[in-house]
């Protein structure tokens, strides 16, 4: 015996689940797979590629792969709205899904999503019936859809990273002696020293963290790759004053909150949103308009681009363009020095 695959399902409109307890179990089937290397779960349904089992499957492939909990949820989120819309359409088979029903699809969710929403949902899609393809589920004269239909465009907008000044302005607010001071002061200093990730701030535990070199080990970054960035003088300054302040509170992260808990991504949201309403800044940073701000100021203080790139931990250099692109500031600048009406003598 090859083994046994546990069928299970709640109705026929949803379609099954494959080893999951996502929903409530009313009648559970058990097939014994074949000996067929090809047979798949999909074969003992009629011939019926169901688009529900397909994706349950797709999301466990994801999972053997060692993708990161956050890329699993990404595929989730956008294929789980994928299928609940096709099967408002009546559409539950993939052999029903076609180019025109895809892009369809695209239009819908373009009305409430922005432009890099609306891609990362194609590109979900794309993953998914590209692994399809790749499983040999479909009939041999299937053909890809997704190949037919066009990624959204997506309009490149320049985006100004936080100023120098207004990062002074955040730390002006951090005055006092408090432990949310303190720890906001190191934190400001940290996204700007280190051009690290909201996340992989939020990621980092005290051991990760050399305080006399200034070396910080980043274990998983986007990838699960790891890396190394660094932190100057100014800022083990502010993350040693803080650290004092846990001296006798064993944590296991770095930055945490008043309860002692690992601070998380929106957590640090809140902390730079509610610094820049205290500072009563024009424009609210994000969290990763420091990391923006991080890669301008190497790159206008000498750094070299390949060094920057891994201390941002970009595969490809190419993928810098949309961090290093110019801001109207740096535009101006060039203007006055290089002006073609400045430079010259006009008589």
């Amino acid at each position: 015996m090859q083994g046994v695959l546990v069928l299970s399902f709640q109705d026929a409109v949803k379609g099954l689940n494959i080893g999951t307890d996502r929903r409530t179990l009313m009648v559970t089937h058990t097939f014994i797979l074949p000996p067929s290397p090809r047979q798949t779960a999909l074969d003992f349904l009629d011939g019926k590629q169901y688009l529900a089992i397909a994706i349950d499957s797709f999301l466990i492939d994801r999972k053997t792969k060692n993708r990161s909990p956050r890329t699993i949820r990404y595929y989730r989120n956008y294929l789980v709205a994928f299928e609940k819309y096709s099967s408002s359409q009546a559409v539950t088979s993939i052999l029903d899904i076609v180019p025109d029903f895809l892009r369809s699809y695209i239009l819908m969710i373009s009305q409430n999503h922005n432009p890099g929403g609306v891609h990362a949902a194609y590109r979900s899609l794309r993953a998914f019936l590209f692994w399809v393809e790749k499983e040999e589920l479909m009939p041999p004269d299937w053909k890809n859809p997704i190949n037919k239909v066009s990624a959204p465009f997506v309009p490149e907008k320049i985006i100004e990273p936080i100023t120098l000044e207004d990062v002074q302005s955040l730390l002006v607010t951090c005055k006092e002696n408090t432990f949310f001071d303190r720890r906001d002061k190191a934190i400001i200093f940290f996204l700007l020293d280190t051009g690290a990730r909201a996340q992989e701030v939020c990621d980092i535990n005290p051991e990760d963290v050399e305080i006399n070199s200034g070396k910080v080990i980043i274990r998983e970054g986007k990838g699960r790759k790891p890396r190394y960035v660094f932190i100057g003088k100014t800022a083990i300054k502010a993350i040693r004053t803080y650290l004092r302040l846990l001296e006798n509170h064993k944590s296991p992260a770095l930055f945490v909150s008043k309860t002692r808990e690992r601070l998380t991504y929106d957590g640090l949201r809140q902390l730079i949103q509610r610094r820049s309403n205290m500072a009563r800044l024009k424009k609210e940073p994000t969290l990763h308009d420091f990391r923006r701000q991080f890669a301008l100021s190497m790159l206008n203080n000498g750094a070299d681009i390949f060094s920057l790139q891994r201390l941002m931990g970009h595969e490809d250099i190419s993928i810098l363009r949309r961090y290093l692109a110019q801001t109207t500031e740096d535009i101006r600048a060039a203007h006055e020095k290089f002006s073609p009406v400045e430079n010259y003598s006009w008589r």
